[in-house]
């Protein structure tokens, strides 16, 4: 199976961003299984998200979070990025507060 990148725009400053990630790795822990491995500037994802597998790792720059994860195929590639897109740009939302992310997520 082939990989699928994904590129998500951030304005916020690195350790905001890390926070805020965390919040989203946490909550697809806690929802999904999903399991995140912290390293340095990035993270590495393992578990199934919607019932489509996730082999993922990514990391955080000054202007996006850039990664790759396991392409779930033509069918449910769309979906996949779009659910993606959808949930970073959520979390790294620079009108959010932290607090209103950590909400926004239950």
């Amino acid at each position: 199976m082939g990989m699928m990148k994904f590129d998500i725009p951030h304005s916020l400053p690195k350790e905001e961003v890390k926070q805020r990630v965390d919040q989203l790795l946490q909550y697809w822990g806690g929802k999904y299984g999903v399991k995140a491995d912290w390293q340095g500037e990035g993270a590495k994802i393992v578990g199934k998200v919607m019932g489509i597998q996730m082999d993922a790792s990514f990391v955080i720059t000054d202007k996006a979070v850039e990664g790759e994860g396991t392409d779930p195929g033509m069918l449910l590639r769309g979906q996949a990025k779009s659910y993606l897109q959808k949930k970073f740009g959520s979390v790294l939302d620079p009108n959010k507060s932290l607090d209103q992310v950590k909400s926004s997520l239950d």
